[in-house]
């Protein structure tokens, strides 16, 4: 696939400067003109080819200055970003990795440890503790999963959420409701799918038949990825609309909401000696 550096930069463009993941996924497909094959090839269990190059993208082009993210995974272009119309994939990848060993020699060197001036940085992956993540979250029973996305759904605002298992209930493993500003109510059902590989289009329609006549809005949460035809037939006009959430966006979720996963925060103690000179 050709180099995503500068499609990246394009979308981001194209979107006006700012873009949720998935705005900057179709963009890219659009820019590259890529066939449905491309876009769902699998790079590994969890996620597309496609997706985790567009994250080692984004990681060096943010490292590079031309981007920056939100906490809600919104990425924008810098100042520089807006700036600048392509970049050199090489030149890119040049500089960040010696930003990078820069950072680690200084490191090692003040812990007073030998820098390990050899390293060298082949990709910035985003994905390290999400992976980890989903690979605990298939090891599961399918019964504890389901349990883990009632829980998921009540941490998120969801009331009555109850987890029916019924065989031969057209994939509904579960039903709840949503309030919204304590006022409108929606019935949502949900399936939970432990799943490795692609959710494809035909598991979001047979969903979409089971559902009807029985609740306002549905939501598909799985440990794997979905196909774009997938994505498409989720949020196809006329039809009842389907919320898809993938293994990636999954462990987001768990992270902020603290459910399984922790994060340690390491004290950096730095010394201002300038203030003592100042005395």
């Amino acid at each position: 696939m050709t180099t995503s550096f500068n499609p990246t930069l394009i979308a981001l463009k194209n979107l006006g400067g700012s873009g949720a993941l998935n705005e900057i996924e179709e963009q890219v497909i659009a820019i590259l003109n890529l066939p449905e094959e491309a876009t769902n090839e699998i790079h590994r269990e969890s996620r597309t080819k496609l997706t985790y190059r567009l994250a080692w993208a984004k990681n060096y082009l943010k490292r590079y200055g031309l981007l920056e993210n939100s906490s809600r995974g919104i990425w924008a272009l810098t100042e520089n970003g807006r700036e600048t119309e392509a970049v050199d994939k090489e030149k890119v990848k040049n500089i960040v990795v010696r930003i990078d060993k820069e950072q680690r020699t200084k490191k090692q060197a003040e812990t007073n440890n030998e820098p390990q001036l050899d390293a060298k940085i082949e990709e910035i992956e985003e994905f390290g503790w999400q992976d980890k993540l989903i690979e605990t979250m298939r090891e599961i029973h399918p019964d504890q999963f389901e349990r883990l996305c009632q829980r998921i759904l009540r941490e998120l605002g969801f009331v009555n959420v109850e987890v029916t298992g019924r065989s031969n209930d057209g994939g509904i493993d579960g039903k709840g409701l949503i309030k919204l500003g304590g006022i409108l109510s929606y019935h949502v059902v949900f399936q939970a799918k432990r799943y490795q590989g692609s959710v494809s289009s035909s598991v979001v329609r047979d969903f979409r038949g089971a559902m009807s006549g029985r609740a306002d809005k549905g939501l598909i949460l799985t440990t794997g990825s979905f196909t774009r035809e997938a994505k498409k037939e989720a949020s196809r006009d006329g039809a009842i609309p389907i919320d898809l959430i993938d293994g990636n966006e999954f462990a987001e979720r768990l992270k902020e909401l603290n459910l399984g996963v922790s994060i340690e925060m390491v004290e950096e103690v730095k010394i201002n000696t300038d203030w003592f000179t100042r005395l």
